[in-house]
C-alpha cells in the first residue's frame, strides 16, 4: 500500500539529506571565507578616505544665501530679493580636494574614479577660466590711499593741549603740525585750530614754475611717492596755487617757523599778546615775571593761583595747591628758580636732550625788561641742573 511505502521513502529522504546539508554547508564555509578575504582594508580605507573629501569639498563649496538689498535707481524702488551667492572659480582648496581624491579613486581602483577625474579636471579648467577671482589665489593688496586718507584734517586744541599730545593724536610727528601751522613753540592756547597734515611732510603750496622733479629735490622727496600721493600721474607738474603733501618731504632750515639768520643770536618778541592791562583775577605788580606768567598761563588755559606772592614762593605754594613740581620742563610749565624775589617764565617748547625755549617778562637776557616780553634758549643741561623748578 501506499501508505506502508511512506515511511521507507521519508527514512531514504531523510537519510539521503543528512549528508548533503554538510556538503553545502562547507562549500558555502569555505565561499564565504573567500568572500570575506576578498575585500582588502586598504581598499575600505581608501573607499573612506574618498568619501571624507568628497564631503569636505561639499562643504568648501556651499554658499550661504545672501540678502538682496533695497535700491532706488531713477526712482524706482527695487524690493529686497534673497539670492545665493555663486562662486565663478573654483578655490585652491577644492583643486587640492578634487586632485588627491581622484588620485586616492584610481590607484583603488574605484567605480567612482571616473567621475572624480571628470571633477578634478572641470574643477582646474574652471580656475583657468576666473585666474582673476580672488577666491583662486589671495594675493595680499595694496592699500590704496583715498580721499580722506590724504586730506588734512582740522583740530581745535583745548586747555592742556601741546604739539607733542596733538601729534599723538593723530599719528604724526610734532615738527609736521610745527611746518603746517607755522609754529615756533610746543604750548598751545586753547581755541587755536590747527591744520593736521594725513602724513609726516610737508604742506606746500605751489609756486610758478614748480615742477615734480624740482619740488622732489628741494625736499627731499620721493619722486614717486609724490606723484602717486597727489594723483599727479595724468595731470604732470601741479598748478600754480595748488595746495599739495610732499610726503617724507624735510622742509629747509631757512623755511621753517621762526628761522632765523644766522648773524643774530638772540631774539625778542611780543607775538605772546599785549598786556597793557591784565585779566580778572591777577593780583600780581604790572610788568613783572609774575604779572606775565599769570597771564600767559591763562592763555593756555592753564591758570594759576592769584595769591602765590613772589616769585621766589611760586614752586612752594603751587605745591601746597596741587601742582605738580618737579624738575622736568614740559611745554607749558613755569620754570622756577629762588633767590631774593626769585624769577618765573615759561616753558614754550622742549627739545629733550637738547634745549628748551622759554617766555618771560622782566628778565634782561635776551633784551627784555620791565613789561616787555622776550623768548630765549637755554640749554638742556642747565635747564635741568636742579637750579629751576618746573610748575605743570
Amino acid at each position: 500500500m501506499i501508505i506502508r511505502n511512506q515511511p521507507l521513502a521519508s527514512s531514504q529522504a531523510t537519510a539521503n539529506t543528512i549528508e548533503f546539508p554538510a556538503s553545502v554547508s562547507a562549500n558555502t564555509a569555505v565561499r564565504s571565507k573567500s568572500s570575506k578575504s576578498s575585500i582588502p582594508f586598504a581598499t575600505v580605507a581608501s573607499y573612506f578616505g574618498v568619501f571624507l573629501l568628497v564631503v569636505s569639498m561639499i562643504a568648501m563649496g556651499y554658499n550661504p544665501p545672501v540678502k538682496g538689498v533695497v535700491a532706488n535707481v531713477g526712482g524706482v524702488v527695487t524690493e529686497p530679493t534673497t539670492a545665493t551667492a555663486t562662486l565663478e572659480g573654483a578655490s585652491v582648496d577644492q583643486l587640492m580636494a578634487s586632485s588627491i581624491a581622484a588620485t586616492i579613486a584610481e590607484s583603488a581602483d574605484m567605480p567612482i574614479s571616473t567621475n572624480m577625474a571628470n571633477l578634478s579636471q572641470s574643477l582646474t579648467i574652471e580656475s583657468t577660466l576666473a585666474q582673476t577671482d580672488t577666491n583662486v589665489i589671495s594675493k595680499p593688496q595694496i592699500v590704496q590711499p583715498t580721499a580722506d586718507s590724504r586730506a588734512s584734517q582740522e583740530y581745535t586744541t583745548v586747555a592742556g593741549d601741546t604739539v607733542q599730545l596733538v601729534a599723538q593724536k593723530y599719528g604724526v610727528s610734532a615738527t609736521t603740525i610745527k611746518w603746517a601751522n607755522k609754529l615756533t613753540v610746543d604750548a598751545l592756547d586753547p581755541g587755536k585750530v590747527l591744520t593736521i597734515p594725513p602724513v609726516d611732510g610737508v604742506v606746500y603750496t605751489v609756486r610758478a614754475g614748480d615742477t615734480i622733479d624740482s619740488i622732489a629735490s628741494k625736499y627731499k622727496a620721493d619722486r614717486d611717492r609724490l606723484i602717486a600721493f597727489n594723483d599727479l600721474e595724468l595731470t604732470g607738474n601741479p598748478a600754480a596755487g595748488a595746495q599739495i603733501v610732499i610726503p617724507g618731504g624735510d622742509l629747509p632750515t631757512n623755511e621753517q617757523p621762526g628761522y632765523v639768520a644766522p648773524t643774530r643770536t638772540t631774539t625778542t618778541s611780543s607775538y605772546y599778546g599785549s598786556f597793557a592791562s591784565g585779566s580778572v583775577g591777577n593780583r600780581y605788580a604790572w610788568g613783572n615775571c609774575t604779572w606775565y606768567v599769570y597771564e600767559r598761563r591763562a592763555q593756555l588755559g592753564r591758570p594759576v593761583g592769584s595769591f602765590w606772592g613772589n616769585a621766589a614762593t611760586w614752586a612752594y605754594a603751587a605745591s601746597s595747591q596741587g601742582y605738580l613740581v618737579d624738575g622736568n620742563p614740559a611745554p607749558g610749565s613755569i620754570m622756577q628758580n629762588g633767590g631774593g624775589y626769585g624769577h618765573v617764565a615759561i616753558v614754550e617748547s622742549v627739545n629733550p636732550g637738547i634745549s628748551i625755549v622759554i617766555s618771560e617778562m622782566n628778565g634782561y637776557r635776551w633784551g627784555g625788561g620791565f613789561n616787555r616780553v622776550a623768548s630765549g634758549e637755554i640749554s638742556w643741561g642747565v635747564a635741568t641742573s636742579g637750579m629751576y623748578k618746573y610748575i605743570h
